[in-house]
């Protein structure tokens, strides 16, 4: 049985002259109430009571003058409630209009036969894009930085709990720090940007100062054009570490009341860093010691911290130390275990953790994942290739064992493998999106946060394996780097930042990541554990 969609006018007339039936008045549908400018998606069990409610709201009548309604005799409460979560997680995305819901309604959750309405909810789908509610196919949704970091998303058990209870200590008045953590992958980003919205829309919170703060130039870049496209929200709220003192005065010692900082691994110390004078005029400013962090910065200006946080995404010299984390004494502390980018699930990212860490790699455990490990760079980069043409969005990436020639000289290739010379990336700033990166390798600064349906990743002369002695071999010439290495004297050091990039870049693929390593003995080492 088919979704049946039909279109009313959305006004009191209309809401009148229901028919007295069960599809009225007892069933489960789906609506959407449409404006020029505006949309808004709901689902009852009483479409008739529904309408009416909807029609008291004066903002609502103004703004919505269509109304469509979505019926199937097979519908059931849990269907609706899916189809409905992913209808506002879709739209919201797809940006052809102003969203009016909340996002306190989306939960991820599993019921009986889920399977079949979310095949029904693709041919809702194409229904709306011939009633022209819609425009883009689902696929160019899915993998558009809208979507993935929408603070419309269905969160799961894990996600919601951690939201539910932060919201209820910040009614209490607990002030303070609050750390979830959590590995690649397990939605640290989602939270980020749910919570933002969630507490904008709440009567207690709405009127807070709340600033995100993303240490990453481009994974920042990202959030100001979700938030640009969000009702509610600007892109002025999203911020790097160094404006964090901007509204900072005698008077206004505390500007913030809740700093939510994403990658928090990623806040500065006062080493190896581009721009010394700016990071201590912001010490000075706030009264600090020259040797303050980043994240003294966000303890200082704020009275409840939320950080997002990976220990294992530390990746340079730069980055605050896991232990100023650990030192604030008072955060309340949160961990996202379930896995919602890989599709190989918690099983991968143990694989991935147990090569580098010498555990045991259970590698036939990981099910519906795409791993591959190559003797031929040719073949390498045209699998990924494929891949891209197939799914979109496949991209390859390295460390930094080659030095980066076309810096210096643009018509320079910067690697070069097997004959194959490539450039690296041409932009740092949404990398990924941008036109030319399937015909270039990019870097950890370009996709740390991201993700990618595909990832083709190249493991450099940086780094070797020593089959006596069974440990990891740093080549430090090969690791070009410079503010990666520069003041590193104890090689474990460079080692962890080293092999940390590797993780994190291994973690990137939704459906799969391909590999190839140049040095022979790592790379014997690595196929042994298939």
């Amino acid at each position: 049985m088919s979704t049946i969609i039909t279109e009313h006018p959305f006004n009191k007339s209309y809401a009148d002259s229901f028919t007295f039936n069960e599809r009225n008045y007892n069933w489960p549908v789906v609506y959407i109430l449409k404006g020029q400018e505006y949309i808004y998606i709901g689902e009852t069990s009483n479409i008739f009571k529904r309408t009416h409610d909807h029609l008291k709201n004066e903002e609502k009548v103004i703004r919505l003058n269509n109304m469509f309604v979505l019926y199937d005799i097979e519908y059931n409460k849990s269907a609706t409630l899916d189809i409905e979560s992913q209808l506002i997680q879709y739209i919201s995305a797809e940006n052809s209009f102003k969203l009016q819901n909340k996002n306190d309604g989306l939960k991820d959750h599993h019921y009986y036969d889920r399977e079949k309405y979310i095949a029904k909810f693709e041919e809702i789908w194409k229904e709306l894009i011939k009633e022209k509610i819609v425009k883009k196919d689902l696929n160019e949704i899915k993998n558009s930085d809208l979507f993935k970091y929408s603070p419309y998303k269905a969160l799961n058990t894990d996600q919601y709990e951690i939201v539910s209870d932060i919201y209820e200590q910040i009614k209490l008045g607990n002030n303070g720090t609050y750390i979830i953590k959590g590995e690649p992958g397990t939605g640290k980003s989602v939270v980020a940007s749910y919570l933002i919205k969630y507490l904008k829309g709440k009567e207690e919170t709405k009127n807070l100062k709340i600033g995100l703060v993303v240490p990453m130039a481009s994974l920042r870049s990202t959030f100001k054009k979700v938030f640009k496209n969000i009702d509610g929200l600007k892109s002025s709220m999203v911020i790097g570490p160094n404006d964090l003192a901007k509204n900072y005065n005698v008077n206004n010692k505390v500007p913030y009341d809740i700093i939510i900082v994403d990658e928090s691994h990623r806040l500065q110390k006062r080493k190896n860093i581009t721009n010394y004078k700016a990071y201590d005029d912001v010490n000075s400013k706030l009264g600090l010691s020259k040797d303050s962090t980043q994240l003294d910065w966000v303890l200082n200006l704020s009275k409840i911290q939320i950080l997002l946080y990976d220990s294992n995404q530390s990746i340079k010299p730069a980055d605050v130390n896991q232990n100023d984390f650990a030192k604030i004494e008072s955060a309340k502390s949160y961990e996202l275990k379930s896995q919602m980018r890989v599709k190989g699930g918690n099983e991968y990212l143990d694989f991935v953790t147990n090569l580098f860490d010498g555990g045991r790699t259970e590698f036939d455990k990981i099910k519906n994942y795409d791993f591959k490990i190559y003797d031929n760079f040719s073949e390498f980069r045209s699998d990924i290739m494929g891949k891209d043409k197939e799914f979109g969005l496949s991209r390859i990436v390295a460390g930094y064992a080659r030095p980066r020639r076309s810096k210096d000289n643009p018509n320079e290739y910067d690697i070069e493998i097997d004959g194959i010379k490539i450039f690296r990336n041409s932009t740092n700033i949404d990398w990924p999106n941008s036109p030319n990166a399937l015909n270039e390798v990019g870097c950890i600064h370009t996709v740390q946060g991201y993700d990618l349906n595909y990832v083709g990743v190249i493991l450099g002369e940086e780094l070797s394996y020593d089959k006596n002695t069974g440990k990891f071999i740093i080549k430090k010439e090969n690791y070009h780097d410079s503010k990666g290495k520069i003041g590193i004297d104890d090689e474990y050091e460079l080692e962890r930042y080293i092999i940390n990039i590797y993780k994190t870049l291994l973690t990137r693929g939704i459906l799969g990541t391909y590999v190839y390593i140049v040095d022979k003995d790592l790379r014997e080492y690595f196929k042994g554990k298939i």
